[in-house]
């Protein structure tokens, strides 16, 4: 006879299991079955999507964490990472929103972490130091992100993915390879999070034009690294015009805004509170479209045909299945023709090296 989960005497137990994902699955053979996580749902938890983050130990992770919790439409979240998650875990789960947090460690609990995830966000990797370039990640994070997108198409492969970890225009074909090794590969779920290019576009602009940055709308396409971030100034909400001197100084400031903030950091870190932000800000997006919401258009680095490039970041329409609708470009003036000519050629190279890195 199984033990009653709701029984006065393990009443506590359930509520502290998901604290020690690792003790409570060594406890499984010894009959413990109700300490599992599993089971380990408080009362109280609202109907919703159940959410994992990957990496959630890290510097982005752990704010995007604590964002996550604070959204009423997540129900249950998953924090993975190979150190430290329990940790990041009970800190998280003090919080009193609905969602019940459960933590997972170290590569034996990847499939128990993903199973079942309708969302799954990877921030995972190492960050940007000074003097580093977004390929100079390349070689530690590729292998990264290969291993849990497996783990993805084992465990979810209806799974929304919105990834994060860089170099983004590298890791989104490496993902894509990957689903299609596996047999899962969906491009509209899909999903390169470039949506800090945007909030930085939209602060930068918005302290040009004397105006709130809520207010402003600015539409960053191409990729996420250098020259390939094309911030489409002529297409800003609200319209507005600017000097050479301000189209330059803004483009530059948002191709560079990573960079800026490392220096900034002098060695310490990188942009991971603002990163943590927008990966919020876009999965939030996600989970409203998930539900049905209509007309939610973001930015998103996507398996496209809007260039001759297999993917690129436009403006896309979310839905219940990720992204329902590429957009077009839309008019575009001279000085962006020619930053869109730059940035294919540098995308190109990048995609190319993603993609080698899987059919080699």
């Amino acid at each position: 006879m199984q033990p009653d989960a709701n029984a006065p005497s393990h009443r506590l137990a359930r509520v502290a299991a998901h604290l020690n994902p690792q003790r409570s699955q060594m406890e499984e053979g010894a009959g413990a079955s109700a300490l599992r996580p599993a089971v380990c749902r408080a009362k109280g938890g609202a109907p919703g999507f159940k959410v994992a983050i990957l990496g959630a130990a890290g510097g982005i992770g752990q704010p995007l964490s604590l964002l996550m919790k604070m959204n009423p439409l997540v129900s249950v979240l998953h924090l993975y990472d190979v150190v430290n998650t329990p940790g990041v875990t009970a800190d998280i789960s003090h919080m009193d929103t609905s969602a019940v947090v459960r933590g997972f460690l170290g590569a034996q609990q990847l499939d128990a972490a993903l199973t079942g995830m309708d969302l799954v966000i990877i921030p995972a990797g190492l960050p940007r130091k000074p003097g580093m370039t977004r390929d100079d990640l390349f070689n530690k994070n590729a292998g990264i992100v290969r291993t849990l997108c497996e783990g993805v198409a084992r465990c979810c492969p209806n799974a929304i993915v919105n990834l994060i970890s860089n170099p983004v225009n590298s890791t989104v074909p490496i993902a894509a390879e990957v689903f299609k090794k596996a047999g899962t590969y969906d491009p509209k779920r899909l999903l390169g999070v470039t949506t800090l290019d945007v909030a930085r576009a939209n602060t930068f602009v918005a302290e040009v034009l004397g105006v709130d940055p809520r207010d402003v709308s600015v539409p960053v396409v191409g990729g996420h690294a250098g020259v390939t971030i094309l911030p489409l100034l002529s297409q800003v909400t609200p319209p507005s015009s600017f000097t050479q001197d301000e189209i330059k100084y803004l483009t530059d400031r948002i191709q560079n805004g990573g960079t800026e903030v490392v220096e900034a950091k002098a060695g310490s870190g990188s942009a991971t509170l603002s990163m943590a932000f927008a990966a919020a800000k876009f999965g939030d997006a996600c989970l409203r479209a998930m539900r049905g919401d209509a007309g939610i258009v973001e930015c998103s680095y996507v398996a496209s045909e809007v260039t001759e490039l297999p993917f690129f970041a436009t403006k896309v329409r979310l839905g219940r299945g990720g992204a329902e609708e590429i957009l077009p470009l839309g008019p575009l003036n001279d000085f962006e023709r020619a930053g869109l000519e730059a940035a294919k050629k540098e995308l190109s190279e990048s995609i190319q090296k993603g993609i080698a890195f899987v059919t080699k």
